[in-house]
């Protein structure tokens, strides 16, 4: 009898210890393969009634000189500080429809990495897709909506590229 209860006790502490083992590389191997999704801000977008003359306000009371696009603002990176990336500043007009489907004033570009895998992702989890990927020589380029209506613009920039634009601008 009590080499049967041994027996049952070592199978079920087998099992169990497997089973732990089991799902601690699980969780390991999910974390791992997790997608990185957002790695920042890429751009603030807002409408007004006259750009020029908000870019001028800001210019003149907050120092943020700016371009026909905006301003571009660069930062480097915290987990590598020998890269840096950047974030876009820029009022469009009130009647813009690059907004669209969106009734809201303002649209917020995120920086992401893997925009097919993330837009495969995303369409497996139910979110509106707006448009299709387009491709830049500064990065690729999709838009989504939120729960709320909000348009949502994701960038995968191609940092030499989009650089190579923004110093272009600086001329």
């Amino acid at each position: 009898m009590k080499k049967r209860i041994f027996i049952i006790a070592a199978f079920v502490i087998t099992f169990l210890l497997g089973f732990g083992f089991n799902r601690i590389i699980s969780t390991h191997n999910n974390q791992s393969n997790k997608m990185k999704k957002v790695t920042g801000i890429g751009g603030i977008f807002f409408k007004c009634k006259d750009p020029a003359k908000m870019k001028e306000w800001y210019g003149k009371h907050l120092g943020m000189v700016s371009d026909q696009y905006g301003l571009n603002f660069e930062w480097r990176l915290g987990e590598d500080s020998s890269k840096y990336g950047s974030t876009q500043w820029s009022p469009f007009s009130e009647k813009t429809k690059y907004f669209e489907p969106s009734s809201k004033d303002f649209m917020i570009n995120y920086r992401v990495e893997n925009l097919e895998g993330l837009v495969e992702d995303l369409k497996k989890e139910g979110v509106t897709i707006v448009d299709t990927i387009e491709s830049f020589d500064y990065g690729k380029f999709i838009h989504i909506m939120d729960i709320e209506g909000n348009k949502i613009e994701l960038w995968e920039p191609k940092e030499v590229e989009y650089n190579k634009v923004v110093a272009g601008r600086k001329k």
